[in-house]
């Protein structure tokens, strides 16, 4: 059977999918598989070279966590989208943490100004992955639009339009939220935290 080439059919296999259609969860798989592994990719953008990771790797396995995981209702393609991102930062942190023998605070490890509008332009160590998290979990309990905002941003690679569909906010809103964590992340993480 052909994958659906349409938003409501792909909706359609995201609630099969749920129900634990194996089938539905296959053809989910071929119809997102670009999109997901266009997010692996930029994920794992800004991990260290030799990291054991792979994008292909981090897809599979946050999919396996996605459908496998507590039972899930998903709206449509952006909000699946949204939560994959989610489990593939959680798939890194997790690994991180494994690999990582020392726990540092937000301010432990400084990143420049570019990294901080663009987290995933550098190399980071575990621990510096670590810090990111650290520093986003602690803004998602602050403003956790804007939290989102910036996962959604540059871990998942959506457009300013496309959150704003997601969150149920204007693109202007969007870009606000981005410019204030922006800046909030640089206060945490930037030189002199």
């Amino acid at each position: 059977m052909e994958p659906p080439k349409d938003a409501g059919g792909i909706t359609r296999l995201l609630r099969e999918a749920s129900r634990g259609d194996r089938e539905a969860e296959e053809r989910l798989l071929r119809v997102l598989y670009d999109d997901l592994h266009r997010m692996a990719r930029r994920h794992m953008r800004g991990e260290r070279a030799e990291h054991t990771l792979q994008p292909t790797a981090l897809l599979n396995e946050a999919f396996v966590r996605l459908l496998r995981g507590p039972a899930r209702t998903w709206n449509d393609r952006l909000h699946f989208l949204g939560v994959a991102s989610t489990v593939m930062r959680r798939v890194l942190v997790d690994h991180a943490r494994r690999r990582s023998t020392v726990k540092r605070g937000p301010g432990a490890i400084a990143l420049d100004q570019c990294e901080v509008a663009d987290p995933a332009a550098g190399r980071h160590s575990p621990e510096r992955v670590l810090a990111i998290d650290e520093a986003l979990e602690h803004l998602a309990r602050l403003e956790p639009r804007s939290a989102r905002v910036v996962e959604l941003r540059f871990f998942a690679g959506l457009s300013n339009e496309e959150i704003a569909a997601l969150l149920g906010v204007s693109p202007r809103t969007v870009k606000r939220d981005w410019t204030a964590a922006k800046a909030w992340l640089y206060e945490m993480l930037g030189p002199g935290a």
